[in-house]
């Protein structure tokens, strides 16, 4: 069993326009309505795959219940921790050339009572964990030391924490010494404090956190792929892909690298193989079996030290 915690979840509205032009009136093509935050999103990948996942997520309001109406359509098994403000809305912007402009909500403030709620749900829902996942920002009212706390309370137990988060919270929970994070290339130059514009930096910045007593750290790159450094090594990989929306894309990523085990090149092969199915879909959808395709995944334990990464 892999149980997410999505502290911040959200419904996620991802309109299609054939241009995004300020202060104009758009027509739009197509209209997607997902349950989302980053947790939810793994969970929603996992048992796509047939892997056993468990969500826990603060829920209130009318958005609280639709989210949870959206879920039922997969079979994850949902945690609900009642809170009296609504779930948030997030409205992605997709234009025909993948380009994504995303509006996000602050989401609703969580009372210290709240908060102790989510605390205790996930201590009491993690007895068969094999992994716990903690994902996505944290809302108002919840300390930034949050995931670190859930870090420490968790050592000891036999439970890998994940981690993948931003800003203060990831730098927090970074201290704690997860037995892996997830950064995108942005949220890595925010805990190292400097620019990172080629893969090797990426590679050298990894490894400056492992000896910080990150177990793992898997860097998703967009369309520069994804870089793995963990007790064994450092590898790069890349997949071909026909980008329609880039919403969850880190998400699946991370899921398909837990489903593989979460060690290794294969783990990250099918990581890979998971985002790179995720970008061809529409809006957060995620990807189901036939939709992955690992043979497509070049991984490299050689790094091209000068090559520059994309830029965005």
């Amino acid at each position: 069993m892999i149980v997410t915690v999505t502290a911040n979840p959200s419904l996620d509205r991802t309109l299609e326009v054939a241009g995004l032009r300020r202060g104009q009136v758009h027509r739009i093509s197509a209209v997607h309505v997902q349950p989302g935050g980053k947790g939810v999103n793994v969970a929603r990948a996992l048992v796509s795959n047939g892997v056993a996942a468990r969500a826990i997520v603060p829920t209130g309001g009318v958005e609280g219940r639709q989210l949870i109406a959206l879920l039922t359509d997969y079979d994850i098994e949902v945690c609900q921790v009642p809170s009296a403000g609504p779930v948030r809305i997030n409205v992605s912007v997709v234009e025909p050339d993948a380009t994504v402009t995303k509006l996000n909500e602050p989401g609703a403030t969580l009372s210290e009572t709240e908060v102790s709620g989510l605390l205790d749900a996930i201590l009491g829902n993690i007895a068969d964990a094999s992994w716990v996942v903690l994902a996505g920002s944290l809302p108002p009212g919840i300390d930034p030391a949050f995931y670190a706390e859930v870090i420490r309370r968790l050592d000891g137990r036999g439970i890998r924490v994940a981690v993948d988060t931003s800003g203060p919270a990831l730098r927090a929970a970074v201290a704690a010494g997860p037995a892996l994070i997830k950064p995108n290339r942005e949220e890595l130059e925010e805990v190292m404090g400097r620019k990172l514009p080629t893969v090797a930096d990426i590679g050298d910045a990894a490894r400056e956190l492992r000896d910080s007593g990150v177990g793992a750290v898997l860097a998703s790159l967009g369309g520069d792929g994804a870089l793995l450094v963990d007790a064994d090594g450092i590898w790069h990989a890349e997949a071909p892909a026909v980008v329609r929306s880039t919403v969850g894309a880190g998400d699946a990523t991370l899921a398909g690298f837990l489903a593989a085990g979460a060690h290794g090149f294969s783990a990250l092969r099918q990581g890979v193989a998971w985002g790179a199915a995720a970008v061809s879909l529409p809006g957060s959808t995620m990807p189901r079996p036939g939709d992955i395709r690992p043979e497509s995944v070049r991984v490299r334990a050689r790094i091209d030290g000068g090559r520059l990464l994309q830029a965005g």
